[in-house]
């Protein structure tokens, strides 16, 4: 059985940092594209990175370019997405997705995880 767990998520002050994680299980990750996802309230879906499954390369929405980093290590089947700089309009609840498609939109990904809380706020 495919599973994703996102973890990571809370509270946290205007300009700080959280790291999250996603654990793959019942699937290897590097087999396939990794994409990072946020749902704010009352807004659709947005993708926010994504991962080649073949040579690791990383793609960023303009909006979190130079401040977030989207890594992984296959040896713990996991990937990371490092968030600095946050601010107030990343609130939002982050998905990370498994699919067979590079890209920044949710519809090609087919497994998802049950998603994990930012909160950026003074």
């Amino acid at each position: 059985q495919l599973q994703l767990v996102e973890s990571g998520g809370g509270l946290v002050q205007p300009g700080g940092s959280l790291r999250l994680s996603c654990v793959a299980s019942g699937f290897t990750l590097d087999y396939y594209a990794i994409g990072w996802f946020r749902q704010a309230p009352g807004k659709e879906r947005e993708g926010v990175s994504c991962m080649s499954s073949s040579d690791g390369s990383t793609y960023y929405v303009d909006s979190v370019k130079g401040r977030f980093t989207m890594s992984r290590d296959n040896a713990k089947n996991t990937v990371y997405l490092q968030m600095n700089s946050l601010k107030p309009e990343d609130t939002a609840v982050y998905y990370c997705a498994a699919g067979p498609a590079l890209v920044l939109y949710p519809e090609p990904y087919d497994d998802w995880g049950q998603g994990t809380q930012v909160t950026v706020s003074s």
